[in-house]
């Protein structure tokens, strides 16, 4: 297919009355303008950029990304180019012009810099190959722009805009998929996915975020090839499943993974949350409540004002992921998932951690797979003040999390079944704000620190401080706020039952 030009025949101008729409290939007005907008956007870097390439004879232009999401009036923050330059000529070209320089990605082929406040990327014409076993690329250079553009993963991702001329270039017809809302890729699917097998997570990553669908021979390819994923690092792998997640419509995302068996390479335990549903043994699929569940924390996430929380959307993910390993049949035709939680917050942990996940993200996803049942045992209100106590300090700073997990959990159709829970939820939020206003309880400590311990009881710091600071605490848990003389009683009336004569403990 050759190069698109930059003008159209169909310009809107011509009939503004009109909805004309131009012949796939070329550029509408709107879409003419875009590209002439993502270019004022980097000026007079772009220009002075071009030129300076020009004028020693080597080839620039804006790629990828930042051509696709101008053309679908998405905002993009990234500047990347690509040029026919080797990396050391590109050093040798923004020497003396760029504010600053980085050469973290030069292995790749690319050099960044930044001039003027804006940061751009710049990566020479290249392919990547992975050998069968190989989790690192082999990175080859090339000279011609149509051969990177074929390298590349999606033709919607294989447009440029040279510069400084700013012609308009689509080999492979991305303006058309575009268009359709398809992700195709420039060459064999087969081909570009053994190049790069993450490209398979970037295919469902980009039909989430994007809206798009998968052509046949894509699907195809990713559902025979998904096993390549095991050679790429579980950083990157997780880096696309993290931008999944938090793209528009991660359910979309979840459920090619599940179709075609990819997510058996990158999380396997969602697909073995479709339990089987037998004439007998009557219960929810768990896949699709789990999918549900996070359809609904995205929603009280907006409309508590929270932007995309990628903890929230995991937790709703993975908050079920236990009841597989637990489901066992009882009397009566009931199945049952006893300490499903306690099972789930385990695994939760181990494959996020498998996945290289921050610990402090596994840790926070762990905690409220743990505590999404908790809410469960509060009934009508019977609830003492001391159980709201430990409710809200298990929470700790998960705590609105929890608060939006436990109500997205609710996917029942009985709609009073429904209205009875969220009343109740309303009314455990109620209490906890109510003894936080009074009481601070994202700060409880006992009444006694550690210091106090030693001195009231005459020890010696150790594990005895330690247990004592742990009963002062389950009192403060269970009484509120007390007195301190109070206190100081308690601690002697523990001491006296648990401490010998030598103030050691009793065994």
């Amino acid at each position: 297919m050759p190069n698109t030009e930059f003008s159209s025949e169909n310009d809107v101008a011509q009939n503004p009355s009109a909805e004309v729409k131009p012949p796939l290939g070329t550029l509408s007005g709107a879409q003419r303008a875009a590209v002439t907008a993502l270019v004022d956007a980097i000026q007079p870097v772009a220009d002075e950029l071009g030129d300076r390439f020009d004028a020693h004879g080597q080839q620039l232009a804006v790629v990828g990304g930042p051509v696709r999401d101008a053309l679908l009036g998405r905002a993009s923050n990234d500047v990347d180019l690509t040029t026919d330059a080797v990396p050391q000529r590109i050093l040798e070209l923004i020497d003396g012009w760029a504010d600053s320089v980085w050469t973290v990605g030069i292995e790749f082929g690319t050099v960044g810099l930044r001039k003027r406040g804006l940061q751009l990327e710049i990566t020479t014409y290249r392919s990547e190959d992975y050998s069968p076993k190989s989790r690192k690329p082999e990175v080859s250079y090339g000279t011609d722009i149509h051969d990177d553009l074929l390298r590349r993963d999606f033709t919607v991702n294989a447009m440029a805009v040279r510069l400084p001329g700013q012609e308009f270039i689509d080999p492979f017809g991305g303006l058309a998929d575009l268009r359709a809302k398809v992700l195709r890729t420039p060459g064999r699917p087969e081909d570009s996915f053994s190049d790069d097998p993450l490209r398979i997570m970037r295919a469902v990553r980009f039909a989430a975020q994007l809206g798009f669908s998968l052509a046949p021979e894509v699907a195809e390819a990713a559902r025979n090839m998904a096993d390549r994923l095991a050679i790429v690092s579980a950083e990157r792998v997780r880096d696309e499943l993290t931008k999944l997640m938090l793209s528009p419509d991660p359910r979309r995302g979840i459920e090619l993974m599940v179709e075609l068996g990819i997510a058996e390479h990158v999380m396997p335990e969602i697909p073995k949350m479709q339990l089987e549903i037998d004439e007998h043994h009557r219960h929810k699929d768990v896949y699709e409540h789990s999918l549900t569940v996070l359809d609904q924390a995205m929603d009280l996430e907006r409309e508590r004002g929270h932007g995309p929380d990628l903890v929230l959307r995991l937790a709703a993910l993975l908050h079920d992921i236990g009841k597989p390993r637990t489901r066992a049949f009882e009397g009566g035709n009931r199945v049952t998932f006893h300490h499903h939680e306690v099972v789930g917050a385990s695994m939760s942990r181990k494959r996020m951690n498998a996945l290289r996940f921050p610990k402090d993200v596994t840790t926070q996803v762990s905690t409220l797979v743990a505590l999404h049942l908790r809410f469960h045992g509060y009934g009508k209100g019977e609830w003492t003040d001391s159980a709201v106590r430990r409710y809200a300090r298990d929470a700790g700073d998960q705590l609105e999390r929890l608060h939006i997990l436990t109500r997205a959990d609710c996917t029942t159709r009985n709609r009073r079944k429904a209205a009875a829970l969220a009343r109740s939820y309303d009314d455990i939020e109620r209490r906890i704000a109510e003894l936080a206003e009074q009481e601070e309880l994202d700060r409880i400590r006992p009444d006694l620190d550690g210091n106090e311990i030693q001195e009231i009881l005459g020890v010696k710091p150790g594990p005895l401080v330690g247990k004592a600071y742990r009963f002062l605490l389950e009192l403060r848990l269970e009484n509120g706020p007390m007195d301190k003389d109070a206190v100081v009683a308690e601690l002697r009336s523990w001491a006296a039952e648990h401490l010998d004569q030598d103030g050691r403990q009793e065994k």
